[in-house]
C-alpha cells in the first residue's frame, strides 16, 4: 500500500492511497477541508446503492500523522460524490469553490450528453450545404455541357462550310426587292 499527497485544500492534505493497484481517496480529509460532518457523509455513502458498493475501508494517514482505517472511495468516483455535496452545508470559505465545482459538473454532464447531438446537427448543416453546392455545380455542369455540345456542333459546321454554301447564303441575303 502506497500513500501520496493528491492535493492540499484549505490547509488539509488530500491523500491518494494505492491499494492493490486501486487508487483510493479517504473522505475524512475532504470533509475536514470543506467543514462538513464526516459521519453524515459516511452515512450518505453507505446509504447510496452505488457508492456503498465501491467504498472500502483502507489505512490512511490522519492530520496528526498517524495511520487510521478510513472510508475511501475509488478516485474515479470521488468527483461524483463531491457533486452531491450542497454548498450550503460546507464552511463559508469553501462555499464558492464547491458551488463552482458543481456548476462545472453540470456543464460537463450537459456537454457529455448533448455533444453527440451537437455533432449530428453540425454534420447535417454541412451535408445540406454540400448537397446544395453539388446541385448548383451539377446544374452549371449540365448547362455548360449543353453549351459545349452546341459549340462543338457549330465548330464542325463552320469547318465543313463550303465556298458554295457561303455564296448561296450571300445570294439569299442580297436579293433585291425593288425590282
Amino acid at each position: 500500500m502506497e500513500t501520496k499527497s493528491l492535493a492540499k485544500v484549505n490547509d488539509v492534505t488530500i491523500q491518494l492511497v494505492t491499494d492493490n493497484e486501486q487508487k483510493l481517496v479517504p473522505i475524512r480529509p475532504i470533509c475536514e477541508a470543506l467543514g462538513i460532518d464526516h459521519d453524515v457523509q459516511n452515512r450518505k455513502i453507505k446509504e447510496d446503492d452505488f457508492l456503498s458498493s465501491v467504498a472500502t475501508l483502507s489505512v490512511a494517514t490522519g492530520a496528526d500523522g498517524k495511520q487510521y482505517p478510513m472510508m475511501c472511495l475509488p478516485l474515479k468516483y470521488v468527483f461524483g460524490w463531491l457533486f452531491t455535496i450542497n454548498p450550503k452545508n460546507v464552511k463559508e470559505d469553501a462555499r464558492e469553490a464547491v458551488a463552482t465545482y458543481r456548476a462545472k459538473c453540470y456543464d460537463v454532464l450537459y456537454n457529455y450528453f448533448t455533444e453527440q447531438n451537437d455533432f449530428l446537427e453540425e454534420k447535417q448543416q454541412i451535408v445540406n450545404q454540400k448537397i446544395e453546392e453539388y446541385e448548383n455545380i451539377r446544374v452549371d455542369f449540365k448547362s455548360a455541357e449543353k453549351r459545349l455540345k452546341t459549340a462543338k456542333t457549330d465548330l464542325f459546321k463552320a469547318k465543313d462550310f463550303t465556298y458554295e454554301q457561303w455564296k448561296e447564303a450571300r445570294r439569299q441575303v442580297s436579293i433585291d426587292f425593288h425590282s
